[in-house]
């Protein structure tokens, strides 16, 4: 009976061992967000989401070097401020050089002059473009051709007209800055006045006159090619037979050709 009891015992004992163990359930809890399905057609790519922009820092600006003597020039990397790869000394204190000196020149004078002599008067008015040529920075020269106008009247006569055509040939020297010399010699085929010896009356008749001119003048710059001038020149044919008056005053246009 003892042993049959014991039996018993082993046997309910190996029967609570081998009983099948049960889990506790768990949970997964990585996995909360339920996954979303293409819903777009058959064939239709996907839109990406649009990505943030990344910020990137700008570049800090290069400061220039001074060229490393050890190294070559043609080696260097390019320089606009140095095409040749080559440095020139620094010279302080020295100017630019001057720009080239323009040798033509175009002169054209406009001229006023009034005298009044013996009982008449005389007023003229003259035109006479030119082109010069400059010898040097101061000196200059060259031919032009001259119109001349004058109305002579006297006490008791009619006012007389004439007109006049020459050649001439003028000079200049800068003295100091704007300031110059000025000379000319023109001959002239001129009406000039006539006088009867035997009634005193005057009349316009063809003569050729000789006129020698000097004086000084200012020039004014506008540009480096145009200029105007101002001359008063002191008339050596002081005479009858004259075709501009005393002094003669000139306002001239100075125009540098190529």
């Amino acid at each position: 009976m003892k042993r049959l009891f014991f039996l018993m015992l082993m046997s309910g004992a190996g029967l609570v061992g081998l009983a099948p163990t049960v889990s506790a359930q768990t949970t997964d809890t990585t996995r909360t967000v339920k996954p979303q399905l293409n819903t777009a057609p058959p064939g239709t790519a996907p839109t990406p989401r649009p990505q943030q922009p990344v910020y990137q820092p700008a570049p800090a600006p290069t400061v220039p070097t001074a060229p490393d003597p050890n190294v070559p020039a043609s080696n260097m990397p390019y320089d606009p401020n140095r095409p040749s790869g080559l440095s020139l000394p620094e010279r302080p204190g020295v100017a630019a050089p001057p720009p080239p000196l323009r040798k033509y020149f175009l002169y054209t004078n406009f001229g006023l002059g009034f005298s009044s002599y013996g009982g008449y008067s005389q007023f003229s008015g003259s035109i006479a473009p030119a082109i010069g040529y400059r010898f040097t920075e101061k000196f200059a020269a060259g031919p032009g051709i001259s119109y001349a106008y004058n109305s002579y009247s006297a006490r008791g006569f009619q006012s007389i007209k004439t007109n006049s055509l020459g050649l001439k040939a003028f000079a200049q020297y800068i003295v100091y800055k704007q300031f110059f010399l000025h000379a000319e010699y023109e001959v002239t085929k001129a009406e000039v006045l006539f006088q009867d010896p035997s009634t005193g009356y005057l009349y316009p008749g063809k003569l050729t006159v000789r006129t020698p001119l000097a004086g000084a003048g200012y020039r004014n710059r506008f540009s480096d090619r145009a200029a105007a001038d101002i001359v008063v020149l002191y008339n050596f044919n002081d005479g009858i037979n004259d075709i501009y008056g005393q002094p003669v005053i000139r306002f001239s246009f100075l125009f540098d050709l190529k």
